[in-house]
């Protein structure tokens, strides 16, 4: 273990995520040496940069590793977990995502690549004013939290970003793989909680197709039920 991890592993930046600037508090001295002590930690990977004066320590040198999500809300201050990789994340589909996708506050879309959590991407999308965090959730991964898109708000900004036309539930259920039993669940309320997210008619058509669709299909299997 270099010196550098050994005294950030004693500290209360052992398992987080931190930057230049707390990393420079706790090392004291001038920057000449400063420079020296991180150069080598990031050689022998027991201290690993995820962006430009961010950083964590090596897997090696910590207890507990720190969860991609995390990580995501230090690469971009603002953002939150969405698309496939929260609908992967509740379970919603089962195919694994490599991408730890993001949607973001600013207006183009952000790429980092880091050689300890893979890729994260970042995109932005047209919404309305003070909607941006309706339907997410700030979730607890070990000492660190991060904003995580419920699933309905995860689907509905994947529908927003490809530009989506509803077609019927075929498209979720054999398309994009989502059991049936996920969305019937769903109530009114989650519904309405998205009406005023969107800004394109594309998004907001689809999401009342999708209700009408999911409303009609309970209905269906109430009467069955009766029947029976």
């Amino acid at each position: 273990m270099s010196a550098l991890a050994n005294q950030v592993g004693q500290s209360n930046l052992a398992e987080r995520i931190f930057s230049e600037g707390q990393l420079g508090n706790l090392l004291g001295g001038g920057d000449a040496r400063r420079y020296a002590l991180v150069n080598r930690a990031l050689k022998d990977g027991s201290l690993i940069r995820l962006k430009r004066a961010t950083y964590i320590l090596g897997q090696r040198n910590s207890s507990e590793s720190v969860h991609p999500f995390a990580v995501a809300q230090a690469l971009l201050p603002g953002s939150y977990v969405s698309f496939e990789t929260a609908l992967a994340y509740h379970g919603w589909i089962p195919e694994a995502v490599f991408t730890t996708a993001n949607v973001s506050p600013g207006r183009k879309t952000i790429t980092y690549d880091t050689p300890s959590h893979g890729q994260f991407s970042f995109h932005p999308l047209a919404l309305q004013e003070y909607q941006f965090l309706a339907g997410v959730a700030r979730e607890k991964f070990g000492k660190l939290t991060a904003f995580v898109a419920q699933p309905l708000r995860a689907l509905m900004d994947l529908v927003a970003l490809r530009k989506e036309h509803w077609s019927s539930l075929d498209w979720l259920i054999t398309g994009m793989r989502i059991d049936e039993d996920r969305l019937l669940p769903l109530k009114r309320k989650d519904f309405a909680a998205l009406r005023s997210v969107y800004k394109h008619k594309a998004a907001n058509d689809f999401l009342h197709s999708l209700e009408a669709a999911i409303l009609t299909k309970k209905g269906a299997a109430k009467g069955r039920l009766a029947d029976d």
